[in-house]
Formats: structure tokens, sequence, C-alpha cells
């Protein structure tokens, strides 16, 4: 039997799947938070900026979730991104744990889980390989990123 939570998870990686980013965003709390290896600590309008921004310039991208699991206050998953990194035109399969919890039927906290250095590699090729696993290489990823997001934001892209 599946319940509300589950719902949830699974609606939300379905519009991820679909490009759908007003169903994502409908389905965080307006007191959310998400964090993940690249994007750190991110409130609800962030978060949902993040989606948008994400969704709308990606040239391609395939979901695959599963593994789906939860209870009354929390959930998890497991989910596949397939897609090009625009920043150098590389494929990324990166594989990432979700975990939730949930207030008021809605996504209070999702934290996203995957291997940086691996991720790196991938996207970055052989400057990911060399030096993907240095503080100096992840903190400009997530500067860089950081510096997107806020553009998007402020209506400037």
């Amino acid at each position: 039997m599946t319940n509300t939570n589950q719902q949830i998870i699974e609606s939300f990686y379905t519009a991820f799947g679909k490009r759908d980013f007003s169903t994502m965003q409908s389905l965080y709390h307006d007191e959310a938070e998400f964090s993940d290896p690249v994007f750190q600590n991110l409130n609800s309008s962030q978060v949902k900026a993040m989606w948008q921004m994400l969704l709308t310039s990606a040239k391609d991208i395939n979901v695959v979730f599963s593994e789906v699991k939860s209870t009354d206050r929390a959930g998890s998953c497991r989910w596949d991104a397939y897609y090009t990194f625009t920043q150098t035109g590389r494929m990324v399969h990166n594989i990432i744990h979700a975990q939730f919890t949930f207030k008021d039927g809605k996504i209070l906290t999702h934290h996203d889980h995957f291997n940086f250095w691996r991720w790196t590699r991938l996207a970055l090729g052989f400057k990911g390989l060399l030096l993907g696993w240095t503080p100096l290489v992840q903190n400009k990823v997530r500067a860089t990123a950081q510096g997107r997001l806020k553009k998007f934001m402020s209506g400037a892209q």
C-alpha cells in the first residue's frame, strides 16, 4: 500500500522526468531546505529556482527513480540522472540517494547524496579525474553553481 509520503516522492520524480518544475516546486513546503554536494543549504525559494534553472537549461535529461521508501515522517529513494553537462558537453550518469522529511503533506527537507569525485570525473573529464577529489575543484564547482543560481533568481539569465 502506498502512503502519502511515498506518493509525494513518486510525484516529484515523475514530474522531474517530464521536466515539470512547477509540480516539483509545488511539492516543497514553504520552510523547505535542500542540500547536495554542489548546492548546499538552500532555502525553499532557492531550491524551487534551482530545479527550474536546471530543467530549463538542460539539453537533455532522463531521470529514473527506484527504491522508494517512506514512513509517516520521512522517506528516501535512489534516482539516476542521465544528462549532458552543458559546460563541457560531456555525458553524465549521476547516481543519487535522496532523503526526505515531510510536514503538512509537503517536502520539508531534501538531502541528495552522491559521489562528488565520480561526478567530477564524468562532468569535467581529465581535470575531474586528476583533481575532482580536491577541495579546490569541488569549491570551484560549488561557487560556479551558486553564481548561476543567484543570477537566475535575479532574472539576469
